[in-house]
């Protein structure tokens, strides 16, 4: 039983490790702009926007919108089951279920984003956008209090998920603070995402250790 769900976190891990496709598809959506792409004044969703042409008073042109929303469906599924897979390996306390159903909730709201592009049916769009935004950072702020994770990941999700929420406040006040309203969501946004790739990163890691140390049978 010990070793199937150590297998367990082993492949869930490496689904919140392949959460980094997500950073890798922007950059390459980004690119394709054919007039450039703003990280300050243009949201992540732009890059999903299926026509060219003003939109929220900022233009949106995105020729590879289908590879990005398609890594905006991926990111939510490789949430959910690296969520489901990782949290069978941790005693199954309120607060440790609390925290990765969060982030299964946030997933399917991720996915939702890909599915309904931010010109289609924008109220799915919003409330997608929404449950990763504040479900999702929420979770992440309650990993932040649960013993049976490392110090380090715990104090890391604590500040990332503060300043995800506080960042959040900002954002749908429209404060950009300077950083444009791109930035403000990018402060919104990524923290989650890195910090599951961390804690995948992390979990590898421990995995491999135990495997090392495991007598040869």
């Amino acid at each position: 039983m010990a070793i199937s769900k150590r297998r367990s976190t082993f492949i869930g891990s490496i689904l919140w490790v392949l959460c980094i496709q997500y950073y890798v598809v922007q950059v390459i959506v980004a690119m394709a702009w054919k007039i450039p792409y703003s990280i300050a004044q243009n949201t992540i969703s732009d890059l999903g926007n299926t026509v060219c042409g003003a939109y929220g008073g900022r233009f949106v042109c995105s020729p590879l919108h289908g590879l990005m929303n398609f890594s905006f469906a991926v990111l939510g599924i490789l949430m959910v089951a690296g969520s489901i897979l990782i949290s069978h390996s941790f005693h199954k306390s309120l607060a440790m279920r609390a925290a990765f159903s969060f982030i299964v909730i946030a997933g399917l709201g991720t996915s939702l984003v890909g599915i309904f592009p931010e010109n289609t049916l924008r109220t799915f769009h919003i409330v997608g956008a929404a449950l990763p935004f504040v479900v999702g950072n929420l979770g992440l702020l309650w990993f932040g209090f649960i013993p049976r994770i490392s110090r380090a990941l715990n104090y890391c999700a604590l500040i990332f998920g503060l300043v995800s929420l506080l960042a959040l406040i900002l954002f749908v006040t429209h404060h950009y603070v300077g950083i444009g309203i791109g930035g403000t969501e990018r402060l919104v946004a990524y923290p989650q995402t890195v910090w599951l790739i961390i804690f995948g990163v992390y979990q590898l890691c421990e995995y491999l250790h135990y495997q090392h140390r495991m007598p040869l049978q």
